[in-house]
C-alpha cells in the first residue's frame, strides 16, 4: 500500500510518545522533592491539578497563615488540567432541564450564571497574578454543519430562552458562522461570549508558583496510598491535618473505597504545525475563538497563540476496572479518527503535519453530574469529577472549598454541586459493557444523523437517561 506524504506526516515528528503540546518545554524540568516524613498541615490535598491547586490559591489568600500542602504522585498538573483542550468555558455537563428536575429552576439559573461568571473570574486572577497563561476571551462557536445539527441548533437557543437564560446563546446563519470559523459545509451556529482559551499548563505553572511564594508547600512523585479521617498516608510518610481535600479526579477508582465512583474516560488530541497566516486568515483561525460542530460525539478544537490548530475529540474506549495507564494516551485508531474529522472541516489541511498527538483520562460520575463538598465530622472534602468541563469548573469548585472549610457564607454556597452526591457505577463487568455502549450509541446517533437529516432519536434517549448534553 503507497502511504501518501500527508499520510505518513501524521507519525508525529517527535511526540508520538503522547507528550501534550502544552508540555513540550518542560518535559526535562526538575521535579519538586518527594515528602519527607511525617508531617502536619491545617489542610492536606490529595491531587496537584487545578482543583488542588485552586483550592489553595484561594484558601491562602483568605488566610495566609493557613499551612496547606499537597501531595502528588507524579508532576503538578500531570493529570487532565496539563492534557486538555485548553478551554475555560461555562458548559456544565448535564442539562439545565437535569439540574432543574434534581433541585429546582432557580437552582439551574444559578448554577449557569455561577459558571458564565467563573470564565471572568479566571480571567481576572490571571491579571491579577500576572499569570501568563494565553488567556483569550474570543467566545465559542457550535457550527451546524448538517440539518440535523442546524435544528438542534435553533432548538437549543430557543430552549434557552424559554428556560430563562436568555443571551446565553446567539443564534448564528450560514455567512455569520462562516466568519467565525470558516469550515466545510456550515450551515449556522450558535455562539456564547461565555469561553476563554488558555494554556492549561501555564496556569498550572503560575498557579503552583503563586501557591509556594504564599508558603504552601507542593510534594511530587508523592503517591498517596490511603485517605483517613484527617490523615494521608504515603511511602514516604503521612500528613495529619484539620482537613483533607480529595482532588483526585480520573484517578479516584484508585483507591478502593472509590472504586465505583467514578469512570475514567479517554479524551485524545491531535496538534498541527503553526499554519500560515495566509491560511488562518481564510479559515477564520487567526482570532482566538474556541469552535466545534453539534455532533453527539464531542470534539472540540481551537486555534493556539502561536497560530497551531488544536483539535480533539471522545471515543477512546473505557478500560475495565476503570484502569488508566499511560499507554492509552495514544490511540492510533481514534487519534487517525479525529485527524480525519480535522480534514473533514478544514480539507485545505490535509498537507499539514501533525506535531502532536495526546491524551488523557477524564472522571465521570454516574449521573454525569459534578459535585463539591466538605464533611466536616470526617476532616474530608473533595471536589469533582468534571465530565471533561474541568478547566472552569474546577476554578468554581476551589471558591466553594475556601467557603465550606473556612465557613465563609457566599451564594456559592447553595449552588447544586454542593454537597451533590452521585450514585456510584455498576459493578464490573456491566460499568465496561454500560460505558461502552453509551460511547457506541453516541457514535451511532451520528451517523443516524447522517443518513436521516434529522436529530438522533438514539441521542434523545441517550440526553434522557444520562442527563448529560
Amino acid at each position: 500500500m503507497v502511504v501518501s506524504n500527508a499520510r505518513a506526516e501524521r507519525g508525529v515528528s517527535g511526540a508520538a510518545d503522547g507528550t501534550p503540546l502544552w508540555r513540550e518545554d518542560r518535559e526535562h524540568a526538575s521535579r519538586r522533592p518527594a515528602l519527607p516524613g511525617n508531617i502536619t498541615a491545617d489542610v492536606a490535598i490529595v491531587g496537584a491539578g487545578f482543583t488542588g491547586l485552586w483550592a489553595a490559591y484561594y484558601l491562602l489568600q483568605a488566610d495566609p497563615t493557613l499551612k496547606v500542602v499537597l501531595l502528588e504522585r507524579e508532576y503538578a498538573g500531570f493529570g487532565a488540567s496539563g492534557r486538555n483542550g485548553g478551554w475555560a468555558s461555562s458548559i456544565f455537563p448535564v442539562s439545565l432541564g437535569r439540574v432543574e428536575q434534581l433541585y429546582s429552576h432557580r437552582a439551574a439559573l444559578d448554577l449557569q450564571a455561577a459558571m458564565n461568571e467563573t470564565v471572568g473570574e479566571i480571567g481576572d486572577v490571571v491579571a491579577a497574578e500576572k499569570i501568563d497563561c494565553e488567556y483569550s476571551r474570543d467566545g465559542f462557536v457550535s457550527l451546524a454543519r448538517s440539518q440535523a445539527q442546524w435544528a438542534r441548533a435553533k432548538a437549543t437557543v430557543d430552549g434557552a430562552e424559554k428556560f430563562g437564560t436568555h443571551g446565553q446563546w446567539q443564534l448564528l446563519d450560514a455567512d455569520a458562522a462562516r466568519e467565525k470559523v470558516n469550515a466545510a459545509g456550515v450551515l449556522g451556529g450558535i455562539y456564547t461570549e461565555h469561553c476563554a482559551l488558555l494554556h492549561p499548563d501555564k496556569l498550572v505553572r503560575g498557579l503552583a508558583g503563586w501557591v509556594e511564594e504564599r508558603g504552601g508547600v507542593i510534594y511530587e512523585d508523592t503517591a498517596v496510598d490511603e485517605i483517613g479521617k484527617g490523615i494521608v498516608w504515603t511511602r514516604h510518610g503521612s500528613v495529619t491535618a484539620s482537613v483533607v481535600i480529595r482532588a483526585t479526579e480520573a484517578f479516584t477508582p484508585e483507591f478502593p473505597e472509590y472504586r465505583r465512583n467514578v469512570a475514567p474516560l479517554y479524551s485524545l488530541v491531535v496538534a498541527t504545525a503553526p499554519l500560515p497566516d495566509e491560511v488562518r486568515l481564510e479559515l477564520g483561525l487567526d482570532g482566538r475563538t474556541a469552535f466545534n460542530d453539534m455532533r453527539n460525539l464531542r470534539i472540540y478544537a481551537h486555534p493556539t497563540n502561536d497560530g497551531r490548530l488544536v483539535f480533539g475529540g471522545r471515543g477512546a474506549p473505557y478500560h475495565f476496572r476503570s484502569k488508566v495507564h499511560p499507554s492509552f494516551d495514544v490511540d492510533e485508531k481514534i487519534h487517525e479518527k479525529i485527524i480525519d474529522t480535522m480534514h473533514e472541516f478544514f480539507p485545505t489541511l490535509k498537507d499539514v503535519p501533525i506535531t502532536h498527538r495526546w491524551g488523557g483520562p477524564l472522571g465521570v460520575p454516574r449521573d454525569w453530574f459534578p459535585s463539591v463538598g466538605y464533611d466536616q465530622n470526617n476532616k474530608m472534602a473533595w471536589a469533582g469529577p468534571y465530565v471533561g468541563d474541568g478547566v472552569a469548573t474546577s476554578n468554581l469548585a476551589g471558591r466553594i472549598l475556601r467557603n465550606l472549610i473556612l465557613d465563609k457564607r457566599d451564594d456559592l454556597n447553595s449552588l447544586p454541586v454542593v454537597n451533590h452526591h452521585s450514585p456510584k457505577w455498576e459493578v464490573e463487568p456491566f460499568r465496561w459493557f454500560g460505558v461502552n455502549a453509551g460511547l457506541r450509541a453516541a457514535a451511532t446517533a451520528d451517523l443516524e444523523e447522517r443518513v436521516t437529516n434529522k436529530p438522533s432519536k438514539v441521542s434523545a434517549l441517550l440526553e434522557k437517561l444520562t442527563g448529560a448534553h
